[in-house]
């Protein structure tokens, strides 16, 4: 995952230092857009959405403080490095407190910024698990031995089925000539899993799969993983994943 940042700085050399002067392809990151001012730099967050945002604090129009108020009352909860001058760090002190993941005083040291980059990068990267990990993870871990015959077959089935939109517990239990009480019970027991959440999962880890592929549109994912509903793909891929797909595949682009 490439960390996107935003630099919002009225003093033009002090923001062409940062933008140029930092590796930031060493840090993991990229410059997506600077601003002069927290008006600009509130648009440019809006636009490009970055994950990470240095500012400093005292600018023309809107300071940096106002720009993050303004930012986190819209939901966006990119990391801040505020900038400021030793002069007004009382006065930023409480609002730095509610809003920043660090801070920088005015002028900072060689290799402040990196290492206050790098923490916020640690931070991010915590927080937003990289996508083909999150997709692993979904499904209940089935090792050679400690499942019995009936439900390595039941997960062979669903395996081979989970695009058929009427896939369920009962055609499952048919396939194996086994009750579907006996079936629910014996695969909850062994996996700590549903049947039908085991499907749900297959199809989410499959949608993940597919949407890696940012030519796949998500309508066509939903499809081929057996949900003609996209509303409610959407939302049973959010409730499992902690994001919807559009998001997921946006990650997946980075």
């Amino acid at each position: 995952m490439t960390i996107k940042v935003l630099v919002v700085d009225d003093e033009m050399l002090v923001r062409r230092g940062i933008v140029l002067e930092t590796d930031w392809k060493a840090l993991g990151c990229v410059v997506v857009a600077e601003a002069e001012n927290g008006e600009e730099g509130l648009q440019a967050a809006r636009k490009y959405q970055p994950d990470l945002i240095v500012t400093d604090i005292r600018m023309p129009k809107m300071d940096g403080i106002g720009m993050v108020r303004a930012l986190r009352e819209e939901g966006n909860q990119a990391k801040v490095i505020f900038l400021t001058a030793y002069s007004e760090f009382e006065y930023a002190r409480s609002a730095i407190k509610l809003l920043v993941s660090d801070y920088l005083l005015k002028p900072f040291e060689d290799g402040e910024l990196e290492e206050a980059v790098n923490r916020a990068v640690k931070e991010i990267l915590k927080s937003n698990p990289e996508p083909e990990k999150v997709r692993k993870e979904i499904l209940p871990a089935v090792k050679a031995g400690d499942k019995s015959r009936y439900v390595i077959e039941a997960m062979d089935y669903i395996d081979r089925h989970f695009a058929d939109s009427d896939l369920s517990v009962g055609t499952i239990a048919d396939s194996l000539g086994l009750s579907e009480g006996y079936l629910s019970r014996l695969f909850r027991k062994e996996t700590d899993c549903t049947v039908g959440a085991y499907i749900t999962r297959r199809r989410i880890s499959q949608a993940m799969k597919l949407l890696s592929d940012c030519r796949v549109k998500v309508y066509e994912a939903a499809d081929q993983v057996g949900y003609k509903d996209i509303t409610y793909f959407s939302s049973t891929f959010k409730k499992i994943t902690g994001i919807t797909p559009s998001e997921y595949q946006e990650r997946c682009r980075q």
